[in-house]
Formats: structure tokens, sequence, C-alpha cells
């Protein structure tokens, strides 16, 4: 098995679901909002792929301002290619394209140790908000 990855694939909304789905990611996206889904594929402007053949195995999704930083959105890795190292390719390809930019991302819980191992630093001044009305 050859893996081949790829800056900026054609990816099809299909693909884009089908990828998250088999992946940890898909209990925590919206994959039965297909509007919903659809945005989330158009606005990125930073798509890594991870192919087994013409299939979609792996993809790291983000938004970069192409200076400063870099926040991706997914790292989705089929289960069944796990382990393989395909997640950090996807995320040294992902950093590449944008070297001057500080790559970031919000993990999982699953995927909280992972990251660390490969090299990441945890960073405890990260805050979100869900709803403009929790501000006060």
């Amino acid at each position: 098995m050859v893996i081949t990855y790829k800056e900026n694939p054609s990816i099809s909304l299909g693909e884009f679901i089908e990828i998250l789905d088999k992946s940890t990611l898909g209990q925590r996206r919206p994959l039965d909002d297909l509007a919903a889904m659809e945005i989330m594929l158009n606005h990125a402007n930073v798509y890594v792929g991870a192919y087994d053949g013409e299939k979609l195995i792996g993809l790291a999704r983000g938004m970069t301002d192409f200076v400063f930083s870099t926040y991706l959105a997914d790292l989705a890795v089929d289960e069944a290619y796990q382990h393989q190292g395909i997640g950090k390719q996807l995320l040294k390809i992902a950093k590449n394209m944008h070297p001057r930019a500080k790559l970031i991302l919000l993990a999982a819980p699953a995927a909280r140790e992972y990251y660390p191992k490969i090299g990441m630093q945890k960073h405890d001044y990260c805050f979100f908000i869900d709803d403009v009305n929790e501000i006060h």
C-alpha cells in the first residue's frame, strides 16, 4: 500500500462527510446537516488529502492568513488506516504549505494524548464560546 498526499485536492461533499464519518470525528461534526457540511467544506483554504489509490483516507482541513496562524479545523484519518503516521504527515504538509504561520488546533478528547507525542506543544490559554448570549 502506497499512500499519496495532495495539497488542495478537489474534494466532494460526499468524500468530506465520508472521511469524517470513518474517522473519530464523525460524532463531533453535523454530518446530517448537508448545508452546514457544504459551508464547512467550501470556506476553508487549507486542504491536504491522503489517498490510497483514488480513495480519500485522510484529510487535514483548515483556515490560514498565510503568515501568522493556520487553524486546523479537521485532522481526520479513516480508522482502518490509523497508526501508520498518516495524521502526522498530513500535519507536516499543512504546516509546510504556510511555514511562517503557527499551526493551531483544538484536540478532540480522544486525541489529546496524540499531539504531544508528535511534537505539538500544549497551550493553556485557549478560549471559546458557542453562543453570543454567553457573553456578559
